[in-house]
């Protein structure tokens, strides 16, 4: 079976920001773009301390309307910006 490229394995029972459920590709999510998009732009804010992690969760909700926990928020940040050193 042909999977899209942009699409990533399950691997939990939680979706995770930025894609949902593809019935055509049984244990595949399918991104949304546009809350990829804002979740980078949001992403990039934070690190660059312009803006809070509570200001960030708030742009995200009201943009996507999907929302995101500040911890889970954080853990993205960090995991997209290294600030684990590894």
């Amino acid at each position: 079976m042909f999977v899209p490229d942009d699409y990533i394995r399950r691997t939990s029972s939680t979706i995770p920001f930025g894609y949902e459920l593809d019935n055509n590709y049984d244990g595949y999510l399918k991104p949304v773009h546009e809350e990829l998009s804002t979740l980078k732009e949001v992403a990039e804010s934070i690190f660059h301390n312009e803006i809070s992690l509570g200001v960030g969760v708030d742009w995200l909700e009201a943009e996507t309307g999907r929302s995101m926990s500040r911890p889970g928020l954080k853990k993205y940040v960090d995991k997209i910006y290294d600030r684990f050193g590894k």
